[in-house]
């Protein structure tokens, strides 16, 4: 079976560490996978398995994420079985796919809580089956878009960075920011664009209290980082907000790190939050679709509204005055329900035996 996975660029986001990994994951199970971008290089381009066929459309990057020459003449001359679509570009050009090779399976994605382009709206409409990160997508694609119920199947995103058996914390990045034993490190990880929201996790923390010790680490880079670094200088929290860039593997800062914070308003799931489940930290996210499905709400972590910022202070209050007999028990079990709940292993297999049965014709229940 010949799969064709397309994303527009490789930039550090959490849809494209899913492209890549769903890519990496099916060449090591011996598919013949293609991974098709529409700009060439980006950040996550050197983590692309050699055993995976990839390729850009620009023969150079032109800046132009929306930009796909030749994009029908490239599906034509790879000839898939399945066609999987991530990110709202490549999404957008799905039914167009569909409609070129009618006898492939192409699959489009919802991963997104943003209103949706018409081209991705007609897309869902032609393709052969579409694939829901979250309970409350697959929901809303059926109540908002009219997607048959039997045309969707949900598959979470899967751990891109699975935690090491060695979880012992990681005092060495901690010192080096300047952070004590007992400094409550707030960690965000996630690409600085403005739809993320950062400033509303620095408005958040400038808020705290005086006498509480914390530092908020944000790990990743965007266009959004000189307005959030002129943010906290002007709130007075630029010593205590800690800006890191881009992380390749954000493993050692989970390890650091005490609690994880995250304000999108637009996530379908949050590969960060997930990841920072997997590594034991309870979460403070504001609501979102999706968001309620990457942990155990009211046990590891914790739902405010997306403008509520005392209700998000006091949910981190919370857990910094929480004994550490507590704190064990909650880490247990994040750890617990993310690593069952977001499994690698299950994620490639889910997505192998859908495209089996989408190239037979079997019906598909989701």
């Amino acid at each position: 079976m010949k799969i064709l996975i397309i994303q527009d660029y490789l930039r550090s986001g959490g849809t494209e560490r899913q492209s890549v990994l769903l890519a990496n994951g099916l060449a090591a199970a011996g598919e013949a996978v293609t991974l098709l971008t529409f700009r060439p290089g980006g950040a996550l381009a050197a983590t692309v398995d050699a055993r995976v066929d990839f390729r850009s459309l620009q023969p150079f990057d032109l800046g132009l994420d929306w930009f796909a020459p030749g994009l029908l003449a490239a599906v034509r001359r790879i000839a898939p079985d399945v066609v999987i679509c991530h990110g709202r570009m490549a999404n957008c050009q799905a039914g167009r796919i569909q409609a070129e090779r009618p006898a492939a399976a192409v699959v489009a994605t919802m991963r997104t809580g943003k209103p949706l382009p018409w081209l991705f709206r007609r897309s869902l409409r032609r393709v052969t089956h579409v694939v829901a990160n979250s309970r409350e997508a697959r929901d809303n694609l059926v109540a908002a878009h009219g997607i048959p119920a039997g045309k969707i199947t949900l598959i979470y995103n899967a751990l891109v960075f699975p935690p090491a058996s060695d979880l012992a914390r990681n005092d060495v990045d901690r010192a080096a920011r300047g952070a004590a034993s007992g400094t409550l490190v707030l960690l965000n990880v996630a690409m600085l664009r403005p739809e993320k929201r950062h400033a509303h996790l620095i408005r958040v923390v400038a808020g705290l209290p005086k006498e509480l010790d914390w530092q908020l680490w944000l790990a990743g880079d965007g266009s959004a980082r000189a307005r959030c670094e002129a943010l906290a200088a002007e709130l007075g929290v630029d010593g205590r907000v800690k800006f890191l860039g881009f992380q390749r593997d954000p493993g050692a800062l989970y390890r650091a790190a005490d609690v994880a914070v995250h304000a999108s308003g637009s996530e379908a799931l949050s590969n960060f939050i997930i990841e920072a489940q997997a590594h034991g930290l309870p979460a403070v996210v504001c609501a979102a679709q999706g968001m309620a499905e990457t942990h155990l709400p009211g046990e590891t972590g914790w739902i405010v509204g997306p403008e509520d910022e005392p209700a998000f202070r006091a949910a981190i209050l919370r857990l910094a005055h929480e004994s550490p007999a507590a704190r064990m028990q909650r880490a247990a079990a994040a750890r617990r329900f993310a690593r069952e709940t977001f499994d690698p292993a299950t994620q490639l297999a889910a997505y192998r035996g859908l495209f089996a049965r989408l190239r037979t014709g079997d019906r598909v229940d989701g």
